[in-house]
């Protein structure tokens, strides 16, 4: 992205994160809201905490105005069902959905309200009937976005011109997983690259699935964003950067972690926005009412240290339009 428009993107965030705190709390309910929110993962989850910032910026304090019941699955999906019936016992009067706990939305949204955040496919999830209407009592954002995982392909052969086979690490049970294998096979082929499919469905498929991409020709790894990959990230890094191996993401956080390249949407200021359809639900809107969004703002983070380490330089062209590099 240009630097010029990197800089009218960000002070158009400023503005909208800043410019009405002080009015939004003259507005806020009357009575304390207690929200639940259920996540895929473990604590403490970075996501609750971006949360927690998007409810300030718009004026709420939490203890005050709100209150958050956390219920984590620790990535144990089949808890899902019982973690809602607890947040439902509390009575939450909505519940925030985290990654693949966002396959619960159908669930809770019978009894209440469900704002949902994740990078699979709500509508082939069955969460909602289509992004602009959702129709039902869930609605939320998706960072499933096609065209970027086209262009991630893109970049890692920029990053590293030399590679001719590319590892593609995925957990098949992720909502939209086979339209992005799909996407990322095709756009590989168009740059001359051949793709190997490696799966991991629980915590324990990794180290296994690490010694197939050694034992294979793959000389690049491309690993699939959702919450298992994410909470792995640092074994991901560790073992592409052991290997020789660079390696794309879509998620800042992989690259924090050692990884070489990432490009996709923040996370932190995703999970911020999700406030947004929490007070609109608050304040009396229908989720039905509000369209599924997808993150505008997309970050292309890169890792010199990693470069250094595997042996590549990176090209000029690319740091040139990185928003951050990692020294």
């Amino acid at each position: 992205m240009p630097a010029v428009m990197r800089r009218q993107f960000i002070g158009l965030v400023g503005a909208a994160m800043t410019a009405r705190p002080v009015a939004a709390r003259a507005q806020q309910p009357l009575r304390m809201a207690r929200i639940g929110y259920l996540s895929a993962a473990s604590a403490p989850d970075l996501n609750v905490e971006s949360f927690r910032e998007g409810m300030r910026n718009i004026g709420y304090v939490e203890g005050r105005d709100f209150v958050i019941e956390a219920r984590y699955a620790e990535r144990d999906y089949s808890r899902f069902a019982a973690l809602v019936a607890e947040l439902l016992a509390l009575k939450v009067q909505l519940i925030v959905t985290a990654g693949p706990a966002a396959q619960a939305a159908p669930l809770a949204g019978r009894s209440v309200p469900v704002v949902f955040g994740f990078s699979g496919n709500p509508v082939e999830l069955g969460i909602v009937a289509s992004f602009a209407r959702p129709g039902g009592n869930a609605t939320g954002l998706s960072f499933l976005a096609l065209d970027l995982a086209a262009k991630r392909a893109e970049l890692l052969k920029e990053a590293a011109p030399a590679i001719k086979r590319v590892a593609v690490l995925s957990n098949p049970e992720h909502a939209g997983e086979h339209a992005e294998l799909q996407v990322t096979r095709e756009a590989a082929s168009k740059l001359g690259l051949n793709t190997e499919y490696f799966v991991v469905r629980t915590d324990a498929d990794f180290e296994p699935a690490f010694g197939r991409i050694a034992q294979s020709d793959c000389d690049a790894l491309l690993a699939f964003p959702e919450a298992l990959t994410i909470f792995h990230r640092a074994a991901i890094a560790t073992f592409a950067n052991d290997a020789n191996l660079p390696s794309i993401f879509a998620w800042k956080p992989f690259v924090e972690a050692g990884g070489l390249v990432s490009y996709g949407p923040n996370l932190r200021n995703s999970f911020a926005r999700l406030a947004f359809y929490v007070d609109k639900i608050l304040r009396g809107s229908r989720p039905s009412d509000l369209p599924v969004e997808q993150p505008t703002k997309l970050e292309l983070v890169l890792n010199a240290r990693t470069a250094k380490q595997i042996g590549i330089t990176l090209p000029h062209s690319l740091l040139f339009r990185a928003d951050e590099v990692i020294e």
